[in-house]
């Protein structure tokens, strides 16, 4: 079987985003380029650590620290951006 197409991968993080932080929001309420944390969907650290890990083991790659975790996972479209580029090369 080929790649997901970019859509099904939005939608594959926004549920795992749902998910990991047990949030009360349907797929389509998330903007692929909403902010994750603060005054955008507000998400704070503990959250961070529960998206690290799902999305670690979802896709199978590593965060490797804080900094690039704070770059991947800034927005939906961040995270399937660093999940493109990791699967890739």
């Amino acid at each position: 079987m080929g790649a997901k197409s970019d859509t099904e991968l939005y939608l594959q993080v926004k549920k795992l985003i749902i998910g990991a932080v047990k949030l009360k929001k349907a797929p389509e309420e998330i903007g692929d380029n909403e902010v994750l944390f603060g005054e955008g969907l507000g998400l704070d650290s503990v959250d961070a650590l529960e998206l690290v890990i799902a999305i670690e083991k979802e896709f199978g790659l590593k965060i490797p620290d804080a900094a690039v975790g704070a770059q991947a996972l800034a927005s939906v479209q961040s995270i399937v951006e660093y999940v493109k580029k990791q699967k890739h090369g």
